[in-house]
């Protein structure tokens, strides 16, 4: 079984594109994803999450195994062509042409049925799936509405202390101060 994965409109020229995907054409998948990682080229990362995405296509939607896919093509494209203008001499302009390509993936099984599951085996872990994240998202929900409680807890009892100290400054302020005309004369402007 074939499965493929596309890239569009990538800001690098087709040229440069094929020298990786010349790479890891008929590489096992895994190996490929592994080659990927340690080229040296600006296009390996972009190719490595392609590769990794058309094993998980593999991989969901069509029930296959990791380690039975080899990466059975690896087409190149030119995408649209971007026009851009450089100033040149005496008031010219010269044409700059900014390349694009596009990229497609095809996966396939070495051995045909090998490790593959069902369509019921398939359902099953998807319903799984959705089950554990539900549970988790109302976990997170329950720890955020703790988190807020406590929360307005603590921004009350900081009120309330803050009241108690402001309180207590003032009666401290009122007893320190003697009332005289010198008090009012030579006292501290505050700032």
């Amino acid at each position: 079984m074939k499965v493929t994965a596309e890239l569009n409109n990538l800001r690098i020229s087709p040229r440069k594109v094929k020298l990786v995907a010349d790479l890891i054409k008929g590489m096992d998948a895994i190996e490929a994803v592994a080659q990927l990682d340690v080229a040296i080229k600006k296009t390996s990362g972009y190719m490595q999450k392609l590769l990794l995405s058309a094993i998980a296509n593999a991989e969901n939607n069509f029930g296959l195994s990791k380690s039975n896919l080899y990466v059975l093509d690896a087409v190149v494209g030119a995408g649209p062509t971007l026009k851009r203008w450089m100033p040149k001499a005496y008031g010219r302009a010269g044409q700059i042409l900014k390349r694009t390509s596009k990229v497609r993936i095809v996966l396939e099984e070495r051995v045909e049925g090998k490790d593959r599951k069902s369509k019921d085996q398939m359902e099953k872990e998807k319903a799984e799936k959705v089950k554990k994240a539900t549970q988790e998202l109302r976990k997170e929900e329950e720890r955020k509405k703790e988190e807020k409680k406590d929360e307005v807890k603590d921004a009350k009892t900081e009120k309330i202390a803050e009241v108690k100290t402001k309180s207590a400054d003032k009666t401290k302020k009122t007893a320190e101060e003697p009332k005289s005309w010198k008090n009012k004369i030579f006292r501290r402007k505050s700032m």
